[in-house]
């Protein structure tokens, strides 16, 4: 899962991932709010609650996009589950990643109506995160990566590991 998520991402050292957490979708719109939830909670326990509003908001565009854009029709669904969330902490990055089975690349639309219900999804992704992108799966698994890179505040060290002088 993250050799191909690294591609596109800056340097990431593999050593340096302090937290990882994912979780698997159903394939109907309630998975937004799973989702939310989710990620408040994985927030919340890597005490990274301050930054939930952007990144809650990042979640909600990319699951959203991929229920609406990523799944084949009900008809048959290439794997399951079909749409999963990855919450991943470096030393100074969180990345939330949403897999779907789509091979389709993400488009922006071009918009000037921001009173429009939609189409604004991976305008807000790019305008609260520092970067996104996508890349397609390999190996067994079919379809694509959409990812969100944000810059956070070092891990600060654990109880008892601090230097003492």
């Amino acid at each position: 899962m993250l050799e191909p998520l690294r591609q596109g991402l800056p340097p990431l050292d593999p050593a340096t991932v302090s937290n990882a957490a994912s979780c698997a979708l159903p394939p109907r719109y309630e998975a937004v709010r799973e989702a939310r939830r989710f990620t408040r909670g994985t927030l919340d326990q890597w005490q990274m609650g301050d930054r939930f509003d952007d990144v809650c908001l990042v979640v909600s565009e990319l699951v959203t996009n991929a229920l609406r854009h990523g799944l084949p029709p009900m008809s048959g669904l290439v794997q399951d589950p079909p749409v999963r969330l990855h919450l991943m902490r470096w030393t100074e990055r969180l990345v939330c990643a949403v897999r779907d089975p789509s091979h389709d690349t993400p488009v922006a639309r071009d918009s000037d109506d921001f009173s429009a219900e939609s189409g604004r999804g991976l305008f807000l992704v790019d305008s609260f995160a520092d970067s996104w992108g996508w890349h397609p799966l390999a190996g067994t698994l079919s379809g694509k990566v959409v990812w969100a890179l944000f810059q956070v505040p070092p891990v600060p060290p654990a109880p008892g590991n601090a230097s003492t002088r």
